[in-house]
């Protein structure tokens, strides 16, 4: 269960969508918790929905006695429009619902049933990992990608989450600590951290992996599968020990992809991108 758990944390800071509108979550103490201040927006559509929140609270406090439900209220970093993430406003379902009650709003229904179906699904599938799973290819159909990738990439998927979870028993906890490593397993496989190669291929905020060719992402699975048994079998412990790893892991990746890269006489690294072939933009990143 602690494994289904850490997964499904992973996925902090998402957006999901109602009438097209964006709310931003994160997965804290078990449960989802709302930015108030996107609710705020969606329901009232105020052109100021932090200053509509600022004077909602004032009023709650001072009319409603909402000083224990204001105590439940938690600020937790999310990631803005700049991609910054700063600290902001959340509640939990429970707590929404309370503040909903006190906005004025034709969407107040029609958001509560929204909002509890989001909740229930999010808890099914940490209790069952398939409806996810299935979930996520159904994601990827609907953008228009075949089944042979998006079999790659579910399993790549399956192997990133293999070798973080062993990071994690290893020692690494830093975010910073995951990303140089990821960095080194990439640059030894590729020749690119993965900045670099999102520039290569001319992305933005996408998810470079929802943008690789089928060999981008079957070397990309070699070189994390590759660590992964390196630090396993070396026992790696910290972050120096595990660095060695990546890099060990990532250049056997790199040599057999410069090996076709030889014997094909075409490169396997591409400039492709799917951004022309979405019907939506990616929700993971």
């Amino acid at each position: 269960m602690v494994n289904k758990e850490r997964n499904f944390q992973k996925s902090a800071n998402r957006l999901v969508a109602f009438e097209d509108k964006k709310i931003r979550r994160i997965f804290y103490k078990e449960e989802w918790y709302f930015s108030i201040i996107d609710v705020v927006e969606v329901l009232t559509e105020s052109p100021n929905p932090r200053r509509y929140w600022s004077d909602l609270k004032l009023q709650l406090a001072e009319k409603e006695g909402f000083n224990q439900l204001y105590g439940k209220i938690v600020q937790l970093k999310l990631q803005s429009k700049d991609g910054k993430k700063y600290l902001t406003d959340t509640a939990n379902t429970e707590t929404i619902f309370r503040i909903i009650q006190s906005i004025p709003s034709p969407k107040a229904e029609p958001f509560k049933r929204w909002l509890a179906q989001v909740g229930g699904e999010r808890i099914k599938e940490i209790e069952d990992p398939e409806l996810a799973t299935k979930r996520t290819r159904e994601i990827y159909k609907l953008k228009g990608y075949s089944d042979e990738w998006i079999e790659k990439r579910m399993r790549g998927i399956a192997i990133r989450e293999e070798l973080t979870d062993e990071w994690d028993n290893r020692g690494i906890k830093l975010q910073r600590e995951y990303a140089i490593l990821t960095a080194e397993i990439s640059k030894a496989t590729f020749g690119m951290s993965p900045s670099e190669y999102k520039e290569y291929k001319k992305l933005d905020k996408e998810n470079l992996r929802d943008h690789m060719t089928d060999l981008e992402l079957i070397f990309s699975m070699l070189g994390e599968a590759s660590t992964k048994e390196i630090a396993v079998n070396r026992n790696a412990q910290g972050f120096n020990e595990n660095k060695t790893a990546a890099k060990i892991g990532g250049k056997i990746a790199g040599d057999a992809r410069q090996q076709l890269e030889h014997e094909s006489g075409k490169p396997v690294l591409s400039q492709e991108n799917y951004l022309g072939r979405l019907i939506t933009s990616s929700e993971e990143e």
